[in-house]
């Protein structure tokens, strides 16, 4: 019947982006290596489903660079170097520059156009994640830093009211962070080490004042580069 076979569909829909998450953070957190190779079959027995949803989420994080498809053995975790962590970094940087025009031309965006109401709801919001995110770093939480650095990320860059350069930014973060934690998982220690700016850069922003927003990232970036090439030497 055509409504069982939508329901099915969608259950196997929402089966494949539940794989394909808890796999993307099974590597965030370091816990599949970086060419660590696994099967479709070994996958499926692990979550205890059918092969086709873990096939197609595969697939989905092989596009998205964190796999590697091999025809012959399977997939496996993408391995990145310094470089391409130093390519990405410039990417995002790129992108974001972007949305910083965009702020200083005056252009509203989605969330602007709203009611003055709504627009501050939502910068409370951004502004949560980023304390959240701050405690984390504090802590040397890798793992909460993370998830609440992406969320913050995801929610700020959709003031801009682009959602193609929000997807695409949110795409970067994601690899920069499975590149960055092969080699802060080194770390025994990793308080004073991760970036804590998140609420300075939503009040800077919030002031139109983008000379600020851009300094402070500009040095997070540059710190960011020069520990993951420490590190790699190491």
């Amino acid at each position: 019947m055509p409504g069982s076979s939508g329901n099915g569909a969608v259950t196997r829909s929402t089966l494949r982006q539940q794989i394909a998450d808890a796999l993307r953070d099974e590597v965030l957190a370091g816990r599949l290596q970086p060419g660590q190779e696994f099967t479709v079959k070994e996958i499926a027995e692990q979550y205890g489903v059918s092969a086709t949803p873990v096939r197609e989420a595969l697939v989905d994080l092989s596009a998205q660079e964190l796999l590697e498809a091999d025809q012959h053995r399977g997939f496996r975790v993408h391995e990145y170097s310094v470089e391409d962590y130093r390519g990405m970094i410039e990417a995002r940087s790129l992108i974001i520059e972007g949305m910083f025009l965009q702020l200083e031309e005056g252009r509203e965006s989605v969330r602007e156009s709203g009611s003055p109401e709504r627009v501050a709801a939502a910068i409370n919001g951004v502004r949560r994640r980023g304390e959240e995110a701050q405690r984390a770093a504090a802590a040397g939480d890798l793992t909460v830093l993370i998830g609440y650095d992406l969320r913050f990320w995801r929610e700020l860059s959709d003031f801009f009211g682009n959602p193609y350069l929000a997807d695409f930014l949110h795409r970067l973060r994601v690899q920069t962070w499975v590149c960055a934690v092969q080699h802060l998982r080194r770390l025994t220690d990793l308080r004073g080490h991760l970036w804590s700016g998140h609420t300075d850069l939503v009040d800077a922003l919030y002031r139109r004042d983008t000379a600020t927003a851009r300094r402070m990232l500009a040095e997070y970036n540059a710190d960011s580069v020069a520990l993951v090439e420490r590190l790699a030497e190491e």
